[in-house]
């Protein structure tokens, strides 16, 4: 790959595809088994197969990467799994929206053609999502790739369901669950998000049977009034007390229904009296266990009322809702409507507002599964980072509901359960049975729903390994070594994964799970399509590359906190890839002649100074991925390539190139250049692969490709802590020398005088060291270091940094008096500047009217004010 000639401009369209082909054809990314190397896997949360990836799977992806590349370069034997998700609820309602503009309905194809056409759409988006990944630089193994519906994960899901079965943690029963009439499917609590609505509280009263006293209460759901079957009461309400065991009269349906006494009433929330509704509020399910109450569901799974519902048959929810608190009032049961703002169940997908419904489910039972899962995290075998995150998930394990896995849909793992239609014999069997096993008919037929599609996923870490085989990428690489996600899915998906991995693997999946947090737009809000703020990864990368994106994902990325998107940061980043660009073509035009091997070891004070600060960078940089702060990292790496190496040492190495030296001082510096630079790249890999891979294969190098060489490791020998304190007091020095330049004007065509009190031994020594430095880079004349001074000099603008006192004489570089005219002229226009802003401060008018942020800003021009004042004066006295 070797070329003689490298750009003018980096371009990442001409790169980054060719570089990832070349990586991919020769296998760089594939692991095979090598038991004498350690192992470190990630599997990658598996995108759903419902479109494009979003930003938050480019950050995601970047982030085990990155994870991955620096590991792989360490020496591990480094897998990365790379897979999709069937996603059960949103890739069947994308087909079913699909095929509607067909004019058909998922009916009307039959199960079978149904399932055909979704696999035909999963094909078509793993593919498009597959692309996408590789774009973004993924270096995952594809070889090994995985679909949580493929035959080996499917071996899984199904032997999993069996044993759970038959250890009786999977059970069958009424339950109140979540619908999703529009995704006509049930759907976990941790899938219901809640949102504020503006609502109301209908006020009612039932009338008690055999008396003319009623009972009042409120509802915000008057249509489920149909399916009561009791009103509660607290048992030591004693305003009630003389009810419990008596019977009342449900309006407009004329049933009678008990009340009962419950400590699951709160007397002192409204009249402290409720109606349960067992078949659609799950504490009212509760309370309708512990007193032995009928379940009447009145509501189809479309959203509309049922037979239940009597003369509201067929209604919507809300049409029926309408009409019932018509007859109310005509009756005069409805008492009146409060406006009442509470939270409202939405399904995850659609938005759907979600019923509460009883209906016959399968569950697994969670107590046992999550205690040793809880125990994981409390004995440190699953560390959470940042450690706040164990408390989330501790709080969630450990008030756990059974699980509700059963789904009615159609795209799936369909449940491995049959019933025998003659005897009702139900047989749970990895394999499909011929006939029943308790009255050998052949009469049998399959449970018609599909498994949550978490199921399937919690297996992920060890069913993508081959399991339930005993395969040797099973038992090299599981446990596997850290999970990468988002904060939103520790329920959805971490946890599951512990407690199945647990439960089947006896040991963890991982060791470490590693929480970022969200990518949110510039105002700080979640992208989504409603509010139509997401950023395509794509589109970023097809205008500033993939390297620019990735870097700017991480930057200023703290482990756990979200991150807001802005297009400027991407400026920034691509800035910063330039800069490697140029300072590398800096390098390779001055490499002429060079070979690694032909080295002097007269190293200057500024080799040794980059030397040791490269170094220095490298121990801070593997640290921090070390502790998972991928954004301090990457922020070390910055500010060392751009700061330290291409704005000084670049400029400091010139004259040793130029010749103005000997030939030993030009083979050391362009060795030193040659180690720095293709080392940093080493370190900035894993984060900007297209761009290091690029340069690097410029570079004289041994080896394939960079993302297999050796990590660089802290070297005790090119520490050298005295090279970089002088270096630190020269570059201080040429910097408060190029001040003094700046601001009084002096051309940079016209060299200085530079006269300095050193002021201590350590700064004198730094000084004449370093002189050459500040002779170049300050555009010196003569340079004067002195121990101290008992004379100032005259005319000589004056500047202090780190003890030292350092003066240019104006005398020839710049026209005084015309100097001392123009700094006149400033301070007077200052000087009215700051008595309007005293005069506004000291005006009580104005304080007490004007807004605290006016004021504040009032405040921060006075303080201006004066310390520029300050700074002019001190200048005029200096040339007066």
């Amino acid at each position: 790959m070797e070329q003689k000639n490298i750009p003018t401009t980096y371009d990442p369209q001409q790169v980054e595809k060719r570089l990832y082909e070349f990586w991919e054809t020769n296998g760089f990314f594939h692991a095979k088994v090598e038991k004498d190397k350690k192992p470190f896997a990630i599997v990658m949360p598996p995108p759903n197969v419902t479109g494009a990836l979003h930003m938050g799977h480019a950050m995601d992806n970047t982030l085990q990467d990155i994870l991955i590349r620096w590991r792989r370069m360490q020496g591990y034997n480094a897998l990365w799994m790379p897979g999709t998700d069937h996603a059960g609820i949103a890739t069947q309602a994308k087909v079913e929206e699909q095929i509607a503009k067909e004019g058909l309905s998922k009916y009307d194809l039959g199960r079978e053609k149904f399932l055909e056409r979704v696999w035909e759409w999963k094909e078509m988006y793993h593919d498009r999502i597959a692309g996408q990944l590789r774009v973004i630089g993924s270096s995952c193994d594809w070889e090994r790739e995985r679909f949580t519906m493929d035959e080996g994960c499917s071996r899984a899901v199904q032997k999993v369901f069996v044993d759970l079965y038959r250890k009786g943690l999977i059970y069958q029963d009424n339950y109140i669950i979540n619908w999703c009439p529009k995704c006509r499917t049930t759907i976990s609590d941790i899938e219901v998000e809640h949102e504020e609505q503006a609502g109301h509280f209908y006020h009612l009263r039932y009338p008690v049977k055999h008396s003319d006293e009623y009972v009042f209460l409120a509802t915000t759901r008057p249509e489920t009034m149909l399916g009561d079957t009791a009103v509660a009461v607290h048992p030591d309400d004693e305003r009630y007390g003389h009810l419990v065991g008596k019977t009342v009269i449900l309006p407009i349906v004329g049933r009678e229904i008990p009340v009962v006494a419950d400590a699951y009433v709160d007397p002192e929330f409204g009249t402290g009296v409720v109606k349960i509704t067992p078949a659609h509020d799950p504490n009212d399910f509760e309370v309708g266990k512990r007193h032995n109450l009928l379940e009447i569901n009145v509501m189809n799974l479309d959203g509309t009322m049922n037979e239940e519902a009597g003369k509201y048959q067929g209604m919507d929810r809300y049409e029926c809702r309408r009409e019932i608190l018509k007859e109310l009032e005509e009756g005069g049961f409805l008492l009146k409507v409060e406006d009442h703002a509470h939270a409202v169940g939405q399904c995850y997908r659609c938005a759907t507002t979600v019923e509460p419904m009883i209906s016959k489910q399968w569950f697994v039972k969670m107590k046992p599964l999550a205690e040793p899962a809880i125990r994981a995290a409390k004995d440190g075998r699953v560390r959470f980072v940042p450690e706040r995150f164990t408390k989330v998930y501790l709080n969630w394990m450990e008030n756990i509901r059974d699980w509700c896995i059963s789904r009615q849909l159609w795209w799936g793992h369909r449940i491995p359960v049959w019933y025998c239609r003659d005897c009702g014999e139900i047989i749970c069997d990895t394999e499909a049975p011929s006939s029943c096993h308790k009255c050998n008919s052949q009469q049998l037929e399959q449970d018609p729903d599909v498994l949550d599609t978490w199921f399937s996923s919690g297996l992920w870490p060890f069913s993508t390994l081959g399991w339930p085989e005993k395969t040797p990428e099973l038992e090299h690489f599981y446990p596997t070594s850290v999970l990468v996600t988002g904060r939103d899915i520790i329920f959805f998906w971490v946890a599951r994964m512990i407690f199945m991995g647990l439960e089947f693997m006896k040991e963890p999946p991982f060791a470490e799970v590693f929480i970022h947090g969200l990518i949110l737009d510039a105002q700080g809000r979640k992208m989504s399509k409603s509010l139509n703020n997401g950023v395509d990864p794509i589109e970023v990368i097809d205008k500033f590359g993939a390297d620019t994106l990735r870097f700017m994902l991480i930057t200023g990325n703290t482990p756990g906190n979200d991150l807001r998107f802005h297009f400027e940061r991407l400026e920034n980043t691509r800035n910063f890839a330039n800069k490697i660009w140029n300072a590398s073509r800096f390098v390779m035009m001055n490499l002429e002649g060079f070979s690694p091997e032909e080295v002097g070891q007269d190293y200057s004070l500024a080799d040794r100074w980059i030397l040791s600060r490269y170094n220095e960078t490298v121990g801070e940089v593997t640290r921090n991925l070390e502790r998972y702060d991928l954004g301090e990292a990457a922020k070390i790496i910055y500010e060392f390539i751009w700061n330290e190496f291409c704005d000084w040492y670049i400029e400091l190495v010139k004259p040793a190139l130029y010749g103005k030296k000997d030939e030993t001082s030009k083979k050391t510096a362009q060795y030193v250049l040659w180690y720095v630079l293709s080392n940093t790249l080493k370190l900035l890999h894993p984060m900007m692969p297209f761009i290091t891979e690029e340069i690097w294969q410029h570079l004289p190098h041994e080896g394939e490709t960079i993302m297999t060489q050796e990590w660089p490791v802290f070297s005790d020998l090119l520490k050298d802590n005295e090279a970089v304190e002088k270096m630190t007091v020269v570059m201080e020095t040429v910097k408060a020398v190029r001040n003094i330049r700046g601001e009084m004007n002096v051309p940079p065509s016209r060299k200085a005088e530079i006269i300095i009190a050193a002021n201590t031994d350590i700064n004198y020594i730094a000084l004449n060291d370093g002189r050459e430095y500040i002779e170049q880079l300050g555009a010196a004349a003569e340079l004067a270091v002195s121990r101290s001074l008992d004379n100032k000099p005259e005319q000589a603008v004056t500047a202090i940094t780190r003890g030292l006192e350092i003066f240019m004489p104006l005398k020839g570089l710049i026209d005084i008096d015309k100097e001392i005219a123009r700094l006149q002229k400033e301070l007077a226009a200052l000087q009215k500047e700051l008595i309007r802003v005293n005069g506004k401060l000291s005006n009580k008018g104005f304080l007490d009217k004007a807004p605290a942020d006016v004021i504040e800003k009032e405040k921060a021009k006075q303080d201006g004010f004066i310390e520029k004042k300050s700074v002019l004066e001190e200048r005029l006295k200096s040339l007066q």
